[in-house]
């Protein structure tokens, strides 16, 4: 028999690191080939790990609510003799078909045979297995430091460290997110570590002392200090329900956060009369209906907001915090936040400049099919550029929608009515909806931002202006 360890794989995406949600597998288990092991979270998604062969458990790393780096071991495996050598390196992913990561292997004399691969396939849940079983952050079963956020109530969701601080935290049993950093541009040393490691259990959790922060350093600790609800009465307490605020619900909570106190957000709303757009969609409907395509007037806004950002190539950056520079993308990834049971998410619909109107119809719809089923992959909710989010029947009369962070500008979408308006001197009816955009004042001046608004009111107002200057 023989000793195999399998490690976390890369999954793409920039992905570093992962939270283990549930264990499927136990010590003692005899697994075979492509059977779920693990589900790990990560930033993008919730993924299962597939076993890439067939044998018996021995050992499994990491207990739900565990951290664990890529090319940690996650699982040791015993196998037939000759089925692997032991400690096989950290395996790099492949793109199947389908769009799941796998693992290529090769063998020990390096001739390239390929063996089966360990596969991570996205699927986004609201409450996940194993999450009542999960320890807070910040509890150990050992007597060293706590893992959790500091008495300080510092916290930071990525945390900069080399390699061997991040060893050291690990060894010490010290969670880098919590720990105040103080080298050079935010990053976490290892005498950080070490006096997090030693702080007084019982230091008061007031007034932190300063600590050097990042340019992309997190929200100041307040906004993450954690909040103690007030114990109720007996005869109240029987009337709560408690579930753990986790799993994508709780990336999402995070990354709230981290925009609307990074971000300088300002937020311009305006009218756009929209009959002369859903004269045109009527009169598109049909032909769409003998293609197979559902057309509404998302795929238009989309089509006008990528003629706008091609004016104001701003609106399409990002600002890279560790670099201090701005980085304008010269591609047009469109987020459209969709409305799911585990809350809101944001497929991208790729390069929307490049696809016919009918393309992005087809591609907003499959991507909104999967997220309701739980279905997306982690390369649809990546690589936005801008996003919109429309709230359609509901939408209300405006709102200020809280950016795609890093992104600099976000549309919002509300609910068309009949209102009266002025054409040609006359008042008649027309068909009204409200624009709600925020920006971040960091990056984009105010008069850039309404100027950007203007524009894709212009297109959407005129459909027939947007088909002319359309690539």
């Amino acid at each position: 028999m023989a000793r195999w360890e399998f490690k976390l794989p890369d999954i793409g995406e920039g992905v570093t690191e992962g939270e283990i949600v549930s264990w499927l597998v136990k010590p003692g288990d005899d697994v075979k080939e492509d059977q779920p092991m693990v589900e790990v979270m990560t930033d993008k998604a919730t993924v299962t790990i597939t076993s890439p062969k067939a044998g018996r458990v021995l050992e499994v790393h990491g207990a739900p609510g565990t951290v664990v780096a890529v090319h940690s071991v996650l699982v040791v495996f015993e196998l037939e003799a000759g089925g692997a050598a032991a400690a096989a390196p950290a395996p790099r992913p492949q793109l199947n078909g389908n769009g799941a990561h796998t693992n290529g292997h090769v063998n020990g004399n390096g001739a390239g045979r390929a063996e089966p691969a360990a596969t991570a396939v996205g699927d986004i849940k609201e409450t996940l297995p194993g999450m009542a079983a999960m320890a807070p952050r910040g509890t150990s079963s050992g007597g060293g430091a706590s893992a959790g956020a500091g008495v300080s109530g510092y916290f930071n969701e990525k945390p900069l460290a080399t390699p061997a601080t991040r060893k050291l935290a690990r060894d010490m049993n010290v969670d880098l997110r919590s720990v105040p950093p103080t080298g050079p541009q935010g990053r976490v040393t290892k005498v950080d570590v070490e006096t997090y490691a030693r702080r007084p259990s019982e230091a008061p959790a007031a007034q932190p002392a300063p600590v050097a922060q990042a340019p992309s350093a997190a929200p100041p600790a307040s906004a993450f200090a954690p909040v103690k609800i007030s114990a109720p009465s007996q005869a109240q307490a029987a009337l709560e329900e408690r579930v753990p605020f986790a799993g994508v619900r709780r990336k999402i909570a995070q990354k709230m956060a981290q925009s609307k106190h990074t971000a300088a957000h300002f937020t311009f709303v305006e009218e756009c009369d929209v009959t002369a757009l859903k004269g045109l969609r009527s009169r598109l409907k049909p032909q769409a209906d003998a293609q197979g395509v559902k057309l509404t007037f998302l795929p238009f806004i989309v089509k006008a907001v990528v003629a706008a950002l091609k004016k104001h190539p701003v609106l399409n950056s990002a600002l890279d915090e560790t670099t201090n520079e701005l980085v304008y993308r010269k591609y047009y990834n469109i987020g459209i936040a969709a409305s799911t049971d585990a809350g809101l998410i944001v497929p991208v619909v790729k390069e929307a400049d490049r696809r016919s109107l009918l393309e992005v119809a087809r591609e907003i719809e499959r991507l909104a099919t999967d997220a309701k089923n739980g279905k997306s992959k982690m390369d649809d909710l990546s690589g936005s550029t801008f996003t919109i989010t429309s709230l359609g029947a509901e939408g209300g009369l405006f709102a200020t929608p809280i950016l795609n962070f890093p992104e600099v500008g976000i549309l919002g979408v509300h609910q068309m009515k009949q209102k009266p308006v002025v054409r040609d001197g006359q008042i008649v009816v027309g068909d009204v909806m409200l624009l709600s955009l925020s920006f971040d004042h960091r990056v984009v001046d105010g008069h850039v931002g309404a100027a950007f608004a203007y524009d894709v009111i212009r297109y959407l107002e005129n459909p027939d202006k947007l088909f002319l200057e359309m690539a």
